[in-house]
């Protein structure tokens, strides 16, 4: 699967938003958004123009779609997944991202960035049910027990994760045993559950066109 490969502290400034794709080094000094609050390029401290409704629908979108580490043919594919079950499309939309097996990761704390979730879901570093997966875009339910590979336990990467486990609050669907490196989903992931500064309504709008 394609996936974005460039800088990505230029992601948060283009967005105005801490997107928390750096793992660790959003948490310093060194963070690029922090020193730099404006958009990147030649013309980025330039007079900021008023958006159009298209644009902060675009915005938006993207934003979300980096957030969670996707290109546009896979979140487009989840937005028309969304639209097609029952209840609210952005709301869908949102749990089915959530419910990613590289994003519980992330929630759980094993990883410290979506990236290093994704590169470590697909090592083949987590069972789902007993089962090994490295697929990340698997989808979780209520219920499953996602946990860390017993050979995998001593990696430098997953034990400075956990160690900083408590940095972040973890999201209330998820109940974590850092000890034994296990998360299981207690329930599917509610709007409320979801805490991250989204719109949704205003990629439904976009898509919708």
């Amino acid at each position: 699967m394609a996936r974005y490969t460039g800088p990505v502290c230029r992601l948060c400034r283009r967005e105005d938003a801490k997107l928390f794709l750096k793992g660790d080094r959003c948490f310093s000094d060194k963070c690029g958004y922090e020193r730099r609050q404006y958009p990147p390029g030649q013309h980025g401290q330039g007079r900021k123009r008023r958006p159009s409704d298209y644009g902060q629908q675009l915005r938006e979108k993207q934003k979300v779609k980096r957030m969670y580490g996707l290109l546009e043919k896979q979140f487009r594919g989840y937005y028309h997944k969304a639209s097609r079950m029952k209840g609210v499309t952005g709301e869908n939309l949102l749990r089915l991202l959530e419910c990613r097996l590289d994003n519980v990761a992330l929630r759980c704390g094993f990883s410290s960035s979506h990236a290093e979730a994704r590169q470590l879901v697909r090592h083949g570093h987590f069972t789902v049910n007993g089962k090994r997966v490295n697929i990340p875009s698997y989808q979780v339910r209520a219920g499953d027990v996602v946990v860390v590979r017993e050979r995998s336990r001593k990696m430098q990467k997953i034990v400075e994760a956990v160690a900083n486990v408590d940095r972040v609050q973890r999201p209330s669907w998820i109940d974590l045993d850092k000890d034994s490196f296990t998360g299981k989903i207690t329930s599917v992931p509610a709007r409320a559950d979801i805490a991250a500064d989204i719109d949704e309504q205003l990629i439904v709008e976009l898509y919708s066109k």
